[in-house]
This record gives structure tokens, C-alpha cells and sequence, in this order.
């Protein structure tokens, strides 16, 4: 039986929604907005959600902050920089860039859930700087070589 993780929540405002798992075997804790009003976004718009907590990751961990498939297939809407890092030592508010793919505008209220956070282990490296290295199949190929139809 494996122990589990620890995640330390400090809400930033009273109203905001702490981050939970939508289901047993979900991945992300659902992520949701913290807003004094409704906020709307159009096509093209690019926006900092706030969501008015902020956390303290366990040591060695990252915070991924993800899309919601649903808020993506149904508006649009997507985190920018997807998925967005959250560094072990960052302690201010999370914040979620979104963009807004869509064709009409959507408006998000206070409560709304917006992303998603994937807490998963990190591995930190030494650099080793080196004159060449080790030969591969695949070599200098790029994007794209490994697909099909490669010619």
C-alpha cells in the first residue's frame, strides 16, 4: 500500500472553491474560478483566471495544470501554455491562462470549473557536458520522422 502525497491549500480569499477529484479514478483536481464578476471572454481573448488559492507542493513534485476536455470540446476554451508548470517552491496565487479557440463568447462565473491540476514527481538532473553523444536509430530526425508515411 503506497502513502499518499500531501498537498497544502491556503485559500487567498474566503468564497474560493478548494480543488477536488471529480471521481474515484480521476487524475486532475477539478480547478475553479475565483471571481468578484462574471467574466467574459470572445474569440481570440487570452486571460488570467484567478482561482484564489495558492498551494505548497510536496517536495519533488510539479503541479500540471491541464485543459478540461469538456470546457475545450463543447467552447473552445484551453489553458495557453498547456499544460502550465507549477515550480515546488512557487507560493502566490494560481492563476490559469486560457484561451479562447471558440466562434461565441462564453462567460465564466465565480465557481466555474476551469482546468485541472496533475500533481506528479519530478527528476531533477546533473549536467553532464559531453563531446558527442551516444548513437541512436533515429538520430538528428525531427518532427515528424517517426510518423507514417515517412519518405
Amino acid at each position: 500500500m503506497s502513502t499518499m502525497e500531501r498537498l497544502r491549500i491556503q485559500r487567498l480569499r474566503e468564497d474560493a472553491t478548494l480543488p477536488v477529484y471529480a471521481t474515484e479514478g480521476a487524475a486532475g483536481l477539478d480547478l475553479s474560478a475565483a471571481l468578484d464578476a462574471p467574466l467574459e471572454l470572445r474569440p481570440g481573448d487570452v486571460v488570467r483566471v484567478p482561482t484564489g488559492l495558492a498551494i505548497a507542493l510536496p517536495p519533488g513534485h510539479e503541479g500540471q495544470v491541464r485543459p478540461r476536455s469538456g470546457l475545450a470540446a463543447r467552447h473552445g476554451i484551453t489553458v495557453l501554455n498547456a499544460p502550465g508548470t507549477i515550480d515546488e517552491d512557487y507560493r502566490g496565487e494560481l492563476q490559469v491562462i486560457l484561451v479562447h479557440h471558440g466562434r461565441e463568447p462564453h462567460v465564466i462565473r465565480h465557481g466555474d470549473r476551469i482546468a485541472q491540476l496533475v500533481v506528479a514527481p519530478v527528476t531533477r538532473v546533473a549536467i553532464d557536458v559531453v563531446d558527442a553523444l551516444d548513437a541512436t536509430a533515429r538520430g538528428e530526425g525531427g518532427f515528424g520522422s517517426t510518423g507514417l508515411g515517412r519518405r
